[in-house]
């Protein structure tokens, strides 16, 4: 730890603290204030005086007490050793905290974020005398079963090796290679490098957003589907779901890698979060979850500026993952709590506040934080992205107050969980008509392919037919389902087996919990010819009693609960039966 002092603690406001007689320090820089060391970033520089936000309890600071330099950003460390951890919101693992510890965070407490004794297998893929550059991978180690560890040239580094190590086990401090600059200068390289987490990672420039985060839930893929590099908004109040949506993508999504951050939620929240994932099972490998998540928990009554940190710090690790060519998805819950903190730091700053008491730099804060996801071209030429799904909590509900709205302008999917949907029990609480997805046209080739040409009609026509029951609905209210005519009749019989038999999943059913994609279009056209053929039908004269009373309806209703993703040949089945019952009553009216 450094013993560099920068200056004086001149006053103390609760987690902001004003430093007098500045030297020799920058922006965003890493401090310890006082003699206890509480870790801090300096946030803002005025001649010779500061201003430090402290992400730990000020309690026992006094004027006059020292501030040391680190003379290095707020970082994280980058390195084997991430995957499975649970960390705070300045990356420091709360497991070897607790072994220090006990239950409580000690105030000045250091462990590294890394485990410096643990011995990891190195296995060389550049060798001496080859030239690198930013990106370029030195060598790899297998960190679990399901994540082969890239150890990367650190970012704005380049030149010539002038050794590497034989493959062996070597700690994350243990020098790996030597590399020379062009200035001669030579830096020693490790498993490990540290990051700022304020700032991008670079890369060669973006990719197009056409290949889709399948998550195996209905509603989301086949209504609202969303691209790996996608920038998500689940809005909602108290109980609708939010944490259980972004948990159940969080398990069944696709990614290769999953980054989940608790920020400023309820402590039995974050605590189910923690005792829950380690039990739930990949599906994909069969292993747990945990060996490809990492956890970042900060719950309410953790200092509020670690808060404000905690997002940064999981985006940056994401960013780590995503230059090495993996796929990963960011869970962040909640970024309502996060923009709370913002508030909290401004109000004691004493800066003028905008709508709501909000800093007035609030959406350019949102903006630079979702503005980092995407779909990349790393350093190294392979193709990674960070996906992002952020938790809004609006108070009481209300999708007018500027968190949600702001966070509208730079996203491109919004999830809006319905109170009245959660109230039915109807999961996921996503509604139909509030919710929309702008990456449909980038994913459209890729549906086709996998789903078929039907696909997207399919889904049009039902989005429609969806749209109509709410106009429906509204006469209903006023006159009665009876006073409609069978042909529109139908139309809410329809939407209401979609919802049903379709959008409204179980999620401790084993064969329901998880749809893959071709089930999901099959599911869809079956519905949908359902809703072709029986209007044909009602036209010819056939009644709505007569069309329900049919042996494969009930086939339909159950079929989520009935077919599972590896036999698809007996929905081909209950089509079949489908446009045979159909016949059979178009025969009957000939």
């Amino acid at each position: 730890m450094n013993d560099r002092i920068i200056g004086q603690v001149k006053r103390i406001n609760g987690p902001v603290i004003e430093v007098m007689g500045i030297t020799d320090a920058e922006m965003f820089e890493l401090v310890w204030v006082g003699k206890e060391h509480l870790i801090g970033e300096l946030i803002k520089l005025e001649q010779d005086s500061a201003v430090v936000q402290v992400y730990e309890d000020t309690t026992g600071i006094a004027p006059y007490d020292p501030v040391y330099g680190a003379g290095m950003q707020l970082s994280v460390e980058l390195g084997p050793g991430m995957v499975g951890t649970i960390y705070d919101g300045i990356q420091r693992p709360l497991e070897k905290i607790r072994d220090i510890s006990g239950i409580f965070i000690k105030r000045g407490i250091s462990v590294p974020s890394l485990d410096r004794e643990k011995k990891w297998h190195f296995v060389p893929s550049a060798k001496e005398g080859d030239t690198v550059s930013s990106g370029m991978v030195l060598g790899t180690v297998q960190e679990t079963e399901n994540v082969l560890h890239k150890i990367l040239v650190p970012p704005n580094e380049k030149g010539i090796l002038i050794s590497v190590v034989p493959e062996g086990d070597y700690t994350v401090e243990e020098v790996i290679a030597v590399l020379e600059k062009e200035d001669s200068q030579k830096k020693d390289l490790f498993l490990m490098h540290r990051w700022p987490i304020r700032k991008h990672r670079p890369t060669k420039g973006r990719l197009p957003l056409d290949i889709p985060l399948v998550t195996g839930q209905r509603v989301i893929d086949t209504l609202f589907p969303i691209a790996k590099g996608a920038t998500v908004c689940i809005p909602g109040g108290f109980g609708t779901g939010k944490t259980m949506t972004q948990q159940a993508v969080a398990k069944w999504c696709d990614a290769d890698l999953i980054i989940y951050i608790g920020c400023g939620e309820r402590g039995n929240e974050i605590t189910d979060v923690l005792t829950e994932f380690p039990k739930l099972i990949d599906p994909r490998s069969g292993r747990s979850l945990m060996e490809r998540t990492i956890l970042i928990a900060n719950t309410s009554n953790m200092p509020v500026s670690a808060r404000e940190a905690s997002i940064y710090t999981g985006i940056t690790m994401a960013e780590y993952f995503r230059d090495q060519g993996y796929h990963v998805a960011v869970m962040a819950d909640s970024t309502s709590r996060w923009a709370e903190a913002l508030r909290e730091l401004s109000g004691r700053m004493e800066e003028m506040p905008a709508e709501e008491g909000f800093p007035a730099y609030l959406p350019t804060r949102i903006a630079e934080f979702y503005e980092r996801a995407g779909s990349m071209e790393t350093l190294n030429g392979e193709r990674g992205s960070v996906s992002v799904i952020g938790a809004v909590s609006p108070p009481g509900g209300d999708f007018s107050e500027p968190v949600t709205q702001h966070t509208k302008r730079f996203i491109r999917c919004f999830w809006a969980l319905d109170r009245n949907l959660a109230n039915a029990r109807h999961y996921p609480a996503i509604s139909w008509l509030e919710s929309y997805s702008e990456y449909l046209s980038g994913l459209e080739a890729w549906w086709a392919e996998k789903a078929g040409s039907e696909w997207l009609p399919d889904r049009t026509e039902i989005m429609e037919l969806l749209h109509k029951e709410v106009r429906l609905q509204q006469v209903v209210k006023l006159v009665g389902p009876d006073a409609l005519p069978d042909s529109q009749r139908f139309i809410l019989e329809v939407c209401t087996l979609f919802k049903n038999a379709f959008l409204q999943q179980n999620a401790y059913d084993k064969i329901d919990t998880y749809s893959v994609v071709p089930k999901q279009a099959k599911m869809l056209h079956i519905i949908v010819t359902y809703w072709r053929r029986g209007s044909e039908m009602i036209k010819k004269g056939v009644t709505l009693v007569q069309l329900r009373k049919m042996k494969v309806y009930q086939d339909i209703i159950k079929m989520k609960f009935t077919i599972s993703n590896d036999d698809l040949q007996a929905l081909d089945k209950i089509e079949a039966y489908l446009e045979r019952s159909m016949d059979q009553l178009e025969a009957l009216h000939a």
